[in-house]
């Protein structure tokens, strides 16, 4: 019975210390006092043995109870423990609503790509379908199948960078053109638009690049005609510039281009009366165009006996340029978020 009553004592004793621990460290250290190597139950389980043997079992079952009460004890307070320090840290973690929240900056897109999709919408609007290529071409693709072989003095005009003898960085996107027509041929018209960067060797200053983007328009089929052609310049500069504007064709020279052309459109600061904008002429220098070579044709499998076309190049960044009165051109490349917000 004296054995019984010190069990009693040190579990109530335990229990009573449990109940008043709020903190982790202090409950390891109860822990290691009444269930450790040192602990008065294990003294107790020294004293066992020095007992009659008709009390040993009882004794020791006592033992083994009174340390799983302290164990469950420990646990129940351990849970404890950590739902408060669980809470608290929420506590301290909670977001006041009340507070203005911060603002992020939307990004827009820049006005190169928006010019590009303006001009892709309204080629998308006429029924042409949007093709794109490489921008390391072959020499075959982007000069010899456009009518410009390897000793034609035309080539001066593009001052190129080339990668080896016969690959380079391309200098328009006509070689998407030339790789459409041989897809093309024989099973279907050519109707489309190729957008994409081009490069070429120049010194940059306030209108030149080395690299810029260009959109090329093609249509090959049986009845194309240079009618509609003008026709198709016609609407893509009302939709550019606005729907009284007026359209000049002025003749020009391309090596894949038969008859070729310079496009004007009148001006849209002045109507056409002359002012800075248009340098007194009240026309404004837009884009190239042409009807397709006989010889691009008939290098793509075309019979120029059957077949007709033609071709537009656009110039990205001298379109936004005229349209948002940009004047020059390394603004649209310096990523200065100054210039870039403005449009």
């Amino acid at each position: 019975m004296i054995m019984q009553e010190k069990i009693n004592l040190l579990v109530k004793k335990a229990i009573e210390e449990l109940n008043h621990t709020k903190d982790m460290n202090e409950l390891m250290l109860l822990k290691s006092k009444f269930l450790g190597k040192k602990s008065e139950f294990n003294q107790f389980m020294q004293e066992i043995k020095n007992l009659p043997n008709e009390e040993k079992p009882k004794v020791g079952q006592m033992v083994n109870l009174a340390k799983n009460e302290i164990s469950q004890k420990i646990n129940e307070v351990k849970r404890q423990i950590e739902e408060e320090q669980i809470l608290n840290q929420l506590k301290k973690e909670t977001i006041d609503i009340s507070l203005p929240g911060k603002k992020f900056p939307l990004g827009k897109k820049h006005v190169i790509t928006q010019t590009i999709e303006e001009i892709e919408d309204i080629f998308i609007g006429l029924g042409y379908e949007i093709k794109e290529g490489p921008e390391q071409e072959q020499d075959l693709y982007n000069f010899e199948m456009l009518n410009l072989p390897k000793d034609h003095p035309a080539r001066d005009m593009q001052d190129s960078l080339y990668i080896s003898e016969d690959t380079l960085l391309r200098t328009h996107t006509s070689p998407v053109q030339v790789r459409t027509l041989l897809e093309y041929v024989g099973k279907k018209p050519v109707k489309i638009i190729a957008p994409g960067r081009v490069y070429r060797k120049d010194d940059d200053d306030q209108t030149h690049s080395h690299q810029f983007h260009q959109v090329e328009a093609l249509v090959v089929d049986k009845k194309t005609s240079l009618s509609d052609l003008k026709g198709t310049l016609l609407i893509a500069a009302q939709k550019l510039f606005g729907s009284e504007r007026q359209i000049r064709l002025r003749p020009s020279y391309f090596p894949f281009t038969e008859p070729s052309v310079e496009v004007d459109v009148s001006c849209y600061v002045c109507s056409g009366k002359g002012c800075s904008m248009c340098k007194e002429t009240g026309w404004i220098e837009i884009l190239g165009a042409g009807m397709v070579n006989n010889n691009v044709l008939k290098a793509a499998g075309y019979d120029p006996d059957l077949y007709q076309g033609f071709a537009i190049g656009f110039g990205v960044e001298r379109i936004a340029m005229l349209k948002l009165g940009i004047d020059d051109i390394r603004n649209l490349y310096t990523n200065d978020l100054r210039f870039n917000s403005q449009f």
